[in-house]
């Protein structure tokens, strides 16, 4: 049997937990050189994700490397398609208030935002926002630490790193963690543009 940190995130494993709109259509591949390259000029409809089992050039804001053993974190990434008119950026925040809310509903810790895209859990970084813009189409790039350990998180950070698996004492099963990222990200999606139409 199959461990959670042993499990993938495939379209098999991920999709029974799919609840909203948002996953569809679903692009896995076991390693890519970054989720963000899956959607990017892809001329795929609004909702679709990207997502892999281990990045070979994941990067983060200011171009910062992102690693991480395979098999270890939800990578994913979205795709939207918001109106013109609104401001896009404010997108990265949305994402990570809707990527703090499941990891403090998962594991009932408390994590904090440090603005503009980055979840911290006890001071250090657990998930990061990408957010890049591309045509009037946002691809918002998800990274979790879920089943690292210590020694598989890197040692040399901006900001000091930590995962689920680290400060929760035990592992987790990726494919419902990203599933309910999804369905939350598109509930604070649909509220931000909801909140923007009334002004």
């Amino acid at each position: 049997m199959s461990t959670p940190t042993a499990a993938s995130l495939t379209s098999e494993a991920v999709e029974p937990h799919l609840q909203g709109r948002f996953g569809k259509p679903y692009l896995y591949e076991r390693e890519c050189e970054s989720t963000q390259l899956l959607l990017l000029g892809s001329g795929l409809s609004e909702g679709a994700v990207g997502v892999t089992d281990h990045q070979t050039r994941g990067r983060g804001r200011l171009g910062r490397p992102w690693v991480e053993p395979s098999g270890t974190s939800v990578l994913a990434s979205v795709l939207l398609q918001p109106p013109p008119e609104r401001n896009a950026p404010e997108l990265s925040l949305v994402a990570a208030v809707a990527v703090a809310q499941v990891i403090d509903q998962t594991t009932g810790l408390t994590s904090q935002i440090k603005w503009p895209n980055d979840v911290m859990l006890n001071r250090r970084k657990v998930a990061g926002i990408l957010a890049e813009l591309s045509d009037r189409t946002v691809v918002l790039g998800i990274g979790v630490n879920v089943n690292q350990t210590t020694e598989e998180l890197p040692a040399e950070t901006p900001k000091p790193a930590t995962a689920l698996r680290i400060e929760t004492g035990q592992e987790w099963p990726r494919a419902p963690l990203l599933a309910a990222i999804l369905l939350e990200l598109e509930r604070r999606y649909d509220d931000w543009q909801r909140l923007h139409t009334n002004r």
